[in-house]
């Protein structure tokens, strides 16, 4: 689409977000895998414990639809010697751990990665974690998950704005869940009024909507306000 174009004086309008509401009716895994001697041995360095980290140290998947699943990755690092990891156990409602297979051996230096699924078996919070149980210095090393499960068109969200008073053939909307963007446009075309109806939002979800004014050559103009609906 073509570039933005600005608002003259005059050329403003607000954006405002009602939020309908309608009446809404009604684990854990793991994977796994001397002789005596009278004369006093040499004194040598002690051998070099590995150190095993995980990142991110929290895996936050956000708001997913029930009936849909979302995958995310993890990483494991050993730092200056190899690490040994012999299992891991999680825990926590829609969880699974996949990608890597136990024990397994993380080389110094090196990383070796996983992948963490999620997928909603109830609306709301589900909190959960990973544990990686290794030869390192720090047994069992720990991951906290984050994931809710939302339901999808149980809310709708209505959006109004004052026309433009400049000549437009209609109206783009935008949808973002972090304020001040990035915003993802939903309409697939200029919408000829000045309302539209968001039915694609997830409950337990905040989101952010602006709009833009479209003219005959499908120019937009710059973002108008931004106006906030929270999804129970």
């Amino acid at each position: 689409m073509g570039k933005k174009w600005p608002f003259w004086p005059g050329h403003w309008w607000g954006l405002l977000a009602v939020l309908a509401c309608m009446v809404l009716t009604g684990c854990a895994g793991v994977s796994s895998g001397g002789s005596s001697n009278s004369n006093p041995p040499p004194k040598n360095d002690p051998p070099s414990v590995g150190q095993l980290s995980v990142a991110p140290t929290t895996i936050n998947f956000g708001t997913v639809a029930l009936g849909s699943s979302s995958n995310l990755t993890g990483t494991l690092t050993a730092a200056t010697s190899d690490v040994n990891v012999t299992s891991a156990a999680w825990n926590g409602q829609g969880y699974n751990v996949s990608g890597i297979t136990f024990p397994v051996k993380v080389a110094a230096g090196t990383s070796v990665n996983y992948t963490v699924t999620f997928t909603p078996e109830a609306a709301g919070n589900s909190p959960g974690a990973i544990s990686f149980v290794n030869d390192g210095s720090t047994s069992p090393v720990a991951e906290t998950l984050d994931g809710s499960g939302g339901q999808a068109g149980v809310h709708t969200v209505g959006l109004s704005w004052h026309a433009s008073t400049s000549s437009v053939i209609g109206y783009n909307v935008y949808r973002g869940t972090k304020s001040g963007g990035p915003y993802q446009r939903l309409t697939t075309s200029p919408q000829p009024g000045t309302s539209y109806t968001d039915s694609t939002v997830l409950t337990g979800t905040t989101y952010y909507y602006v709009s833009t004014a479209v003219d005959s050559n499908l120019a937009e103009s710059v973002y108008s306000n931004q106006a906030q609906a929270v999804i129970p």
